[in-house]
């Protein structure tokens, strides 16, 4: 999962994702290190954020691009 490189390379805290997703820092951190799984709403919720896609998020792709929308 790509959460923690996304998250640096925007020079974000847990904090400011954990609140910009109406969730606890700890909640956060547990998606970002795979102790927790993520709710479909979240993955899409930072998809829109980082304008990517899921399949880039959870490692199914490596073109960080995302798809068109129709």
């Amino acid at each position: 999962m790509r959460l923690r490189d996304l998250r640096e390379d925007s020079d974000l805290t847990q904090s400011v994702l954990a609140k910009h997703l109406h969730i606890k820092q700890n909640t956060y951190s547990q998606y970002e290190n795979g102790q927790r799984q993520i709710p479909l709403e979240m993955l899409v919720a930072l998809a829109e954020f980082y304008d990517t896609s899921i399949d880039y998020i959870v490692g199914l792709t490596d073109e960080r691009k995302p798809y068109p929308r129709k």
